[in-house]
């Protein structure tokens, strides 16, 4: 146990045991850095515990696991076994009875596999004491200790956190960041449940792929399911309710449907991913869609009348919901709003160590989260052995490497980029991406089709340089890390069609000097080729597989994929 009267000075913040699994470490209030471990295990989405980042980290600060004073853990045990008596509610009604007995026993059940996971935490480090964290808390400190702010409404929505789904809180100093919670809604009311199960019901990955649902959403006409969903999640004066004629109340345990025989009769049968894409999906998307961006602003409003507050933070899952977020900037009700990089799971290491950091009695600040987003491990000094990978050439750059870059992408060569720190969160920040020039005929096709391995109809995201934002995009905000979607001018339709999207759209990454020296050099120089100030940035890696944190992964990503080149730490590599 940390020393009796001393305030931990090394707090390791885990998520860990559910899916994206992620560690960051605060020493004395600084971040040190964080990681998600897909980053470094190749493996997409794993709960396992991350033993890879954890590992960098302590090796980052000069530590061992004997070092750490406190685990700071993503969840509470407690608050899920006082589900259990709640779900036996459900038994008075006919509609839900049938879930009553096995939802308090799932929750029962995940109360106490959690608290087995704390002790099990405690054990890899023997001088900690283990700090559960209320789940939303964490996300809530995420979102507002990146925002840099004083003070700002925080709205978190997701599919759950022990039994909360949506909470509005209001966040203080930018120093010793706090958030007071004033406002929860509990599940079985959850957004991020009920888009989840669409997204399953429409052939994909639940907890991965519903960023492909909000993409097919712009192909179809939300007007045919409009009715179903406002009756299936309907709004109220503080929040929303879920329907369980559709949505049947969720029970932690595999081989309970998360929709309804009624569900699946109003709409179509369930999609298997091999099947063909008809307009019925398309519309069942839209009509989702559309319902999520509703109920965000709805919440957004409520956020903004009982905080009083003109800033607002999002956090949790729902809020990589791009297309939401950019209806609450339109909607005008805050005159700014902000998204952590990363706003999911993987995010709350983060917010978990800062919680057990201000609740210790340390009076130092919090320092290296505001606005910060290169937080992973870097590779700049390795040296690199291309033996591995038989035909691959490499050369040297010089201190040109921008202006290098700029002119291959003007020529139309796909190049993967890969350095510094790795970013956190879901999105490519320009340390691990894919460029490509927007003026390429066929370029989306292309990318799609030979360097993603993905569906058709996936859109591509700009990144821009900042001060020349407003010439191509209408959001009348910074977007720095590519969560906010933007209406488009008459000029980026005209000039640069492949990155706008079907519903007239595009999810930017806006670029600043200070933020990205590099990249921005770089669209300085294309911008002197092409006259325009944009590229298309997508994450370096194909569909399936996380971001490559590694140069390995890089180097097998640039071998397996149409990337036409890898320019790796200063490195040009081609096939």
């Amino acid at each position: 146990m940390a020393a009796m009267g001393r305030a931990p000075s090394v707090i390791l913040g885990l998520c860990s045991y559910t899916h994206d699994s992620s560690a960051a470490l605060l020493v004395d209030g600084e971040m040190i850095g964080f990681v998600e471990e897909e980053r470094l295990s190749q493996q997409k989405h794993t709960k396992d515990y991350p033993r890879h980042a954890v590992e960098w980290l302590l090796d980052e600060a000069g530590l061992t696991a004997a070092d750490v004073d406190a685990v700071a853990y993503n969840f509470q045990p407690a608050h899920y076994l006082a589900e259990s008596p709640a779900a036996l509610r459900l038994a008075l009604s006919p509609t839900t009875r049938n879930r009553a007995l096995p939802r308090a026993r799932g929750f029962a059940r995940v109360a106490l596999r959690t608290q087995l996971r704390i002790r099990s935490l405690g054990r890899r480090f023997p001088s900690a004491c283990v700090s559960p964290v209320l789940h939303h808390r964490a996300h809530q400190l995420t979102a507002f200790a990146a925002s840099g702010w004083n003070e700002s409404a925080v709205l978190v929505v997701d599919s759950l956190g022990e039994r909360q789904t949506t909470t509005i809180a209001h966040g203080h100093d930018a120093l010793h960041p706090s958030t007071h919670t004033l406002q929860a809604i509990k599940d079985p009311a959850s957004l991020g449940y009920v888009y989840g199960a669409v997204t399953e019901h429409l052939g994909w990955r639940r907890g991965d792929e519903e960023g492909t649902v909000m993409a097919l959403a712009a192909l179809g006409d939300p007007q045919r399911f409009r009715h179903l969903f406002a009756r299936a999640v309907r709004t109220t004066p503080t929040g929303f309710v879920v329907d369980p004629a559709y949505f049947p109340p969720r029970v932690l345990t595999s081989g309970y449907p998360r929709t309804s025989r009624h569900f699946i009769a109003e709409t179509c049968p369930e999609r298997h991913p091999s099947e063909p894409l008809q307009a019925v999906h398309r519309d069942l998307a839209a009509a989702l869609q559309e319902r999520t961006e509703q109920v965000m602003l709805h919440l957004a409003r409520r956020a903004r009348m009982i905080t009083g507050s003109r800033r607002l933070c999002v956090g949790g899952g729902v809020a990589t919901n791009c297309v939401s977020i950019g209806r609450i900037i339109e909607d005008g009700v805050f005159d700014e709003v902000f998204v952590p990089p990363a706003p999911g799971d993987a995010g709350t290491a983060i917010g978990a160590a800062i919680a057990v950091h201000t609740s210790s009695r340390s009076q130092r600040p919090v320092s290296g989260v505001a606005r910060a987003c290169y937080l992973g491990p870097s590779y700049q000094d390795q040296a690199l052995d291309l033996t591995p990978w038989q035909g691959l050439q490499q050369k040297k750059l010089g201190v040109e490497t921008a202006e290098f870059l700029a002119d291959q992408l003007a020529h139309g060569m796909i190049v993967g980029l890969f350095q510094g720190r790795v970013e956190a969160g879901p999105r490519a920040l320009g340390h691990r991406s894919i460029l490509a020039s927007p003026l390429e005929p066929g370029v989306v096709e292309r990318l799609n089709a030979t360097v993603k391995f993905r569906e058709p109809f996936r859109p591509f995201a700009p990144m821009v340089l900042a001060e020349r934002a407003a010439e191509f995009f209408t959001l009348g905000q910074e977007a720095p890390y590519m969560s906010m979607a933007s209406g488009v001018t008459d000029k980026a339709s005209e000039r640069v069609p492949a990155i706008v999207h079907a519903n007239g759209t595009s999810r930017l990454q806006t670029v600043t000097r200070s933020q990205n020296p590099f990249m921005h050099d770089v669209l300085s120089a294309f911008a002197r080729r092409t006259g325009v100030p944009v590229l298309i940035n997508t994450s370096l890696n194909v569909k399936g597989k996380p971001i490559c944190g590694t140069p390995e992964m890089a180097l097998d990503c640039l071998a397996n994929s149409g990337l036409d080149a890898l320019l790796l730490e200063g490195r040009w590599i081609t096939k």
